[in-house]
């Protein structure tokens, strides 16, 4: 997703529009970030690829208030159907944000809401949401006020926004792979929003296959929120930090120089390290299941057998995700489909692969 692509779709706005609609995309991160402070800051960069089948589609349509009452005024609706737990997130959410965006008291405000994908169990549904949700926010922002004119302002301030509600929404904006956090050696990073990394993507990477394994469509029994609170505590925390911003220089280098090879390792260490991370926390507590763990041990064996680079990470739940390059798919596919499909929920997969980050809809 170029900004020249962004400048097109965002050119279709007019300022006659009563709504506005985007589909953005998940993410699913090389480097995990685990921990946070202040409002919705990282203790650690992070790296993700840009999803494109695993998506929120949300719609917000906006009337002026008749009364202005200095509150914000919404109904919500998921996958078609009134959800007051997460309205009453997205009122407090966008009560918050009244300094960012001027005109939010003076509208009511009715937002629609589906995924692609199960909610809340691990394949960053909040990431999505809360990008495409700033995303229309920041539109409705143009077609009131003209402003922003330029793409590059307006991703940058969709990140930043985006960040607010769910820090991992702020790498979904951007197309292909995002970079997320203050880093050194990494000019122009921030804790405050995403950059973008897809100009110095390899090609090899640039079609890279994400097929994620429905291993579990149950709510997570901890949240990410409640999993990133108890880094306060966690022994490890320290080494963690240090791992992960050593991992995320020798990360850009392989997606720069289309190491797959180092890509992979450090891509399945990272999904371990979290996952030891959430087992020493203070409660310890389990996200992955038996079929988490026979998935696992079966790429494992597969990629020792055939030498083929298919590799494994998992979010913050028991859902396997397995990459591997687009000319390798013929061979590595019918393996998934005959092995590791039978561990999903109803034989569940979305097929997906590295994206070009939202569009308006």
């Amino acid at each position: 997703m170029a900004t020249g692509s962004i400048n097109y779709q965002l050119s279709s706005l007019s300022s006659t529009q009563q709504s506005v609609a985007w589909r953005s995309p998940s993410n699913i991160a090389i480097v995990k970030y685990w921990g946070k402070h202040g409002i919705q800051l990282p203790l650690n960069p992070s790296v993700s690829f840009t999803l494109d089948a695993a998506h929120t589609d949300t719609k917000v349509s906006f009337t002026e208030k008749i009364e202005k009452d200095g509150e914000v005024s919404i109904d919500f609706y998921f996958e078609g159907a009134p959800n007051e737990a997460f309205a009453n997130k997205i009122i407090a959410f966008l009560q918050s944000l009244h300094i960012e965006f001027s005109f939010l008291l003076d509208y009511d405000f009715k937002i629609e809401s589906s995924n692609s994908f199960p909610h809340s169990s691990g394949i960053a549904s909040s990431a999505s949401a809360m990008s495409a949700l700033a995303l229309c926010f920041c539109s409705i922002e143009k077609i009131l006020t003209g402003w922003p004119t330029d793409a590059s302002d307006f991703l940058n301030k969709a990140s930043h926004i985006a960040r607010l509600g769910s820090g991992s929404a702020a790498r979904s904006v951007f197309p292909e792979v995002a970079i997320w956090g203050t880093h050194s050696g990494i000019e122009d990073s921030t804790d405050l929003q995403a950059i973008p990394f897809d100009s110095q993507l390899h090609k090899s990477f640039k079609r890279f296959h994400d097929d994620i394994l429905i291993v579990s469509a149950e709510e997570k029994s901890v949240s990410s929120r409640a999993g990133h609170s108890l880094m306060e505590v966690n022994p490890y925390a320290t080494v963690r930090y240090e791992q992960a911003n050593k991992n995320m220089m020798a990360t850009l280098e392989a997606l720069k120089t289309g190491d797959i090879l180092s890509f992979g390792k450090i891509l399945e260490e990272e999904a371990m390290t979290l996952h030891a991370l959430m087992m020493c926390s203070d409660p310890s507590y389990v996200l992955m299941k038996a079929g988490t763990l026979a998935v696992v041990e079966k790429v494992r064996a597969f990629r020792e057998e055939t030498s083929l680079p298919l590799y494994f990470t998992l979010d913050a739940g028991p859902n396997v995700h397995l990459l591997y390059p687009d000319e390798v798919e013929d061979q590595i596919w019918p393996f998934i489909e005959r092995e590791l499909v039978p561990h999903c929920v109803d034989g569940k997969v979305i097929r997906d692969r590295v994206g070009l980050g939202p569009r308006l809809i």
